[in-house]
C-alpha cells in the first residue's frame, strides 16, 4: 500500500478520531457488575415501532442476509467461520419486534436467557459496542410493548449499558455515535435514578449535536446512503416514541429537542420518498440494499401512528436536493435519480462508492437502469469491485475509480462534482454537471455528463476533457430487463414490460456483458450491462420509448 493513498485516506480525518482510535484500542474498562437500578415509570403510550421481516426461524435457527445458521451453543455466537456482518446481526435481537413476533415470545425468552448465559461480559463480538447499542434498545422495545424481561435480562441490560457509557464509538463518529447515544437514551428512561440520569444527559448531550450535523437541511442523512437514511429516520421516530412513553423532567427534555427537529424529521421524510422508485422501495446509491432497513411503507405507517400528518407528493419534473446532491427527474414515463453528490462527509467515507455521475431509471414505473447495489461488507475483492466505478452507471477512464476506494471502507482520493447546472424548457428538462475524481491521472482528465429528458427519450452526452488513453460508459439493466442486439448494428432493443426502448450510442463501440444485480445482502441476480467503449472524447447515448 502506497504512503499517498494512506495519507490521502487520512487527512481528512477529524483529530478526535486519531487520538479517540488510539484510546479506544488501549483503554480496556472493566464491566460493572452491580445491581442495576430500578425501572421507571411510564404511561401506556408506547406506539408499536416498525416491524422487519422475522429473521427466525426455529429456536436456535436464524436467516441473516440471506443466510442460515445454527446457534446450538456458546461458541456459535462468535464462529470465525461466519461473516461478521452476520454475527453483528445476530446480536441486535431484531427479531424481537419484528413482524409477528408475538407467536415467537417463547422462542425470544429462551434465546434472551441463552445470551445472557452464554455472552459473559465483555466477550468478543455481541460485546462491541455498535451491537450492544442496537441490542439494549431492541431489548427495551420488547419490554415496553408488553413483554417482561426476567432479572437476569434486567441486571445484563444494565452491565451493558455502563459498558458501552464508556466505549462510546468517538473514533467512528456518524451513525454508529449516533447509535451509542440512542441507546443511552433508551436505557436512561428504562431505568430510574442517578445512574440513569447520566447515562440520559450524555445521550442527550451527543444526540443534540449529531442531529444538526448528520441531517442535511435537505433531509438527506450526511452520508448520502437511502438504506443509512431509512435507518436515521427510523431512529429519530424510535426517540420521539421514547420521549411520549415517559413523564418527568428528563422525558421533558427529549420532547423538547425532538419538537426543536420535527422539521428535520419531515425534511428526511420527504428526502426519503423522492429518492424512492416508483416501485416504492429505495434506490441504491452508496452502501446501500434492500431489507435491512424497515420498508419506505413501514416507515411511514410508523410516522403516521406518531401523529405526523401524510407526506405530499412532489410532482415537480425536477427536484433538486442541493445539500445531499441528488437530483430527480420526473417527467411522463420517466423517473430518473441522479448522483451529483459528494460522496459523502470527508471524515466518514466508509460507505461510500466511486459512483459519481451515476443514475438510475424507472420506466413505466419498472427500475430499468440500476446501479449494482450492495451484497457484502468485509475485504473482499467482491466487496471492493461493488464499490468500484464500474459496477455504476457512470464513466470509467483509464480503467481507475473515480474515488480511490480501497479496502472494505477506506477511500483516498475523492471525486468532487462542480458546475452543475439545470435548465427547464418548454418540452424537456436537463441537467450537466463535471466532476474532478480524475484528475490525479496522467493528463487530468475531466468526466462532464448532461442528461436531457423529454416525455419519451432520454439523452446522456459524456465529455471528457484532457488526456486519457481508454474510457468506458456502463449501463446496468435490472434483471427483468430483457436486451436485443439488432444484427450487428449500434442499435439495441431493450423490452419493460412488454414495451420497446430503442438504446442507441455514437462514437463507442458497444458490448452487452453479463453481470449482477445485488438488491439485498447476500442476493446475486443475474443481468446485462451495456458497456459502451469511447472512440471519441464525446459520447451520446439515447433510450427511446413510446
Amino acid at each position: 500500500m502506497s504512503l499517498s493513498r494512506y495519507y490521502h485516506t487520512l487527512r481528512y480525518l477529524k483529530p478526535r478520531q486519531f487520538y479517540r482510535r488510539l484510546w479506544h484500542r488501549l483503554y480496556q474498562p472493566q464491566p460493572d457488575m452491580s445491581s442495576p437500578p430500578a425501572l421507571r415509570e411510564k404511561k401506556d403510550s408506547w406506539i408499536i415501532p416498525c416491524k422487519r421481516k422475522p429473521s427466525i426461524y426455529g429456536i436456535d435457527k436464524f436467516n441473516f442476509l440471506n443466510q442460515k445458521h445454527v446457534i446450538s451453543n456458546s461458541e456459535s455466537w462468535y464462529n470465525k467461520n461466519i461473516d461478521k456482518l452476520w454475527l453483528y446481526n445476530l446480536h441486535y435481537f431484531d427479531d424481537l419486534n419484528a413482524s409477528d413476533s408475538a407467536s415467537r415470545k417463547i422462542w425470544h425468552r429462551e434465546l434472551l436467557d441463552r445470551w445472557v448465559e452464554e455472552n459473559p461480559p465483555v466477550s468478543d463480538t455481541g460485546w462491541e459496542p455498535y451491537p450492544t447499542s442496537l441490542r439494549i434498545v431492541n431489548w427495551i422495545k420488547w419490554a415496553l410493548t408488553g413483554n417482561e424481561l426476567g432479572s437476569e435480562c434486567i441486571q445484563s441490560l444494565a452491565i451493558q449499558t455502563r459498558w458501552l457509557a464508556k466505549r462510546l464509538e468517538y473514533h467512528l463518529l456518524g451513525n454508529h455515535l449516533f447509535a451509542n447515544a440512542k441507546a443511552l437514551l433508551f436505557a436512561g428512561l428504562f431505568f430510574d435514578g442517578e445512574e440513569a440520569d447520566n447515562w440520559f444527559s450524555k445521550g442527550l448531550a451527543i444526540l443534540g449535536l449529531q442531529i444538526s450535523e448528520q441531517i442535511l437541511k435537505d433531509g438527506g442523512q450526511f452520508e448520502r446512503s437511502t438504506m443509512y437514511h431509512a435507518l436515521a429516520l427510523e431512529d429519530m421516530l424510535d426517540i420521539i416514541n421514547l420521549a411520549g412513553t415517559y413523564t418527568g423532567s428528563r422525558s421533558d427534555e427529549l420532547n423538547d429537542l425532538m419538537e426543536r427537529n420535527t422539521d428535520s424529521v419531515n425534511n428526511m421524510r420527504h428526502w426519503l420518498d423522492l429518492m424512492c422508485h416508483p416501485d416504492g422501495e429505495i434506490s441504491l446509491f452508496n452502501d446501500s440494499a434492500m431489507c435491512i432497513a424497515p420498508s419506505p411503507a413501514e416507515l411511514e405507517r410508523y410516522a403516521h401512528e406518531l401523529g405526523f400528518e401524510p407526506i405530499l407528493e412532489n410532482n415537480n419534473e425536477i427536484v433538486h436536493l442541493e445539500d445531499s446532491g441528488y437530483v430527480r427527474i420526473k417527467l411522463g414515463a420517466v423517473s430518473a435519480l441522479l448522483d451529483v453528490a459528494p460522496i459523502g462527509p470527508d471524515y466518514l467515507p466508509g460507505h461510500a462508492h466511486a459512483d459519481t455521475l451515476s443514475f438510475e431509471m424507472s420506466i413505466y414505473s419498472k427500475r430499468v437502469l440500476v446501479n449494482s447495489g450492495t451484497s457484502c461488507y468485509g475485504v473482499s475483492e467482491e466487496r471492493l469491485r461493488q464499490r468500484g466505478t464500474s459496477a455504476h452507471n457512470t464513466v470509467v477512464i483509464n480503467g481507475q475509480n473515480s474515488s480511490e476506494v480501497w479496502s472494505g471502507f477506506r477511500v483516498a482520493r475523492r471525486a468532487k462534482p462542480f458546475g452543475l447546472a439545470i435548465c427547464r424548457e418548454a418540452e424537456s428538462v436537463s441537467v450537466k454537471c463535471s466532476h474532478d475524481g480524475y484528475h490525479r491521472l496522467s493528463g487530468k482528465p475531466t468526466h462532464t455528463r448532461k442528461w436531457e429528458v423529454t416525455q419519451d427519450k432520454i439523452t446522456i452526452m459524456d465529455q471528457l476533457d484532457g488526456k486519457w488513453e481508454t474510457a468506458s460508459a456502463y449501463f446496468y439493466f435490472h434483471p427483468d430487463i430483457k436486451i436485443e442486439r439488432i444484427d450487428a448494428g449500434e442499435c439495441i432493443h431493450i423490452y419493460c414490460q412488454n414495451k420497446q426502448i430503442t438504446f442507441e450510442a455514437i462514437n463507442a463501440n458497444i458490448r452487452i456483458m453479463d453481470s449482477s444485480y445485488h438488491p439485498e445482502f447476500g442476493v446475486s441476480i443475474p443481468n446485462q450491462c451495456i458497456c459502451l467503449e469511447f472512440l471519441e472524447s464525446h459520447v451520446v447515448t439515447t433510450l427511446n420509448w413510446e
